[in-house]
C-alpha cells in the first residue's frame, strides 16, 4: 500500500442521498485517507441500493489504487452522471476497497448520521 493513502472502518453510521432518497446506509464504511486530501467515505456494495446505478463507459487508473469503473445514479430528478466510483479489482494493498462504491460529494450527500 502506498504510504501516503490509510484506510481504516469509518466510525458509525454513513448514509448517501441523492434526489431527496436515501440510496445507502451502512455501519460496515471504510474511510480512506490519501495525503492532504479530505476522507472519502467507500460503502459496501451490500449496503447500498444498487437499482439505482447505472454503468458508466468512464474508467480512470490511479497509480496508487488501480482502475476505476463508474456508475451514473438513476435519481428521481433525474440521472447524476458518473457520481460514483468504484476500484473493482484494486492493485496490492488496496483490497480493502474491492467491492465498494465512493462518491462525488459534489454531487450527492454523503454524511455520518
Amino acid at each position: 500500500m502506498a504510504d501516503h493513502i490509510k484506510i481504516h472502518k469509518a466510525d458509525g453510521t454513513w448514509v448517501v442521498r441523492a434526489g431527496g432518497a436515501v440510496l445507502g446506509e451502512s455501519a460496515n464504511a471504510l474511510e480512506l485517507h490519501e495525503g492532504a486530501g479530505a476522507p472519502v467515505i467507500y460503502f459496501p456494495r451490500d449496503d447500498f441500493a444498487m437499482a439505482f446505478l447505472t454503468p458508466s463507459d468512464r474508467t480512470s487508473t490511479c497509480p496508487y489504487k488501480g482502475k476505476a469503473s463508474y456508475y451514473t445514479i438513476e435519481a428521481k430528478s433525474g440521472p447524476i452522471k458518473d457520481a460514483v466510483w468504484s476500484y473493482e479489482t484494486p492493485i496490492d494493498g488496496m483490497e480493502r476497497i474491492a467491492g465498494h462504491l465512493a462518491f462525488y460529494t459534489d454531487r450527492v450527500t454523503v454524511e455520518q448520521v
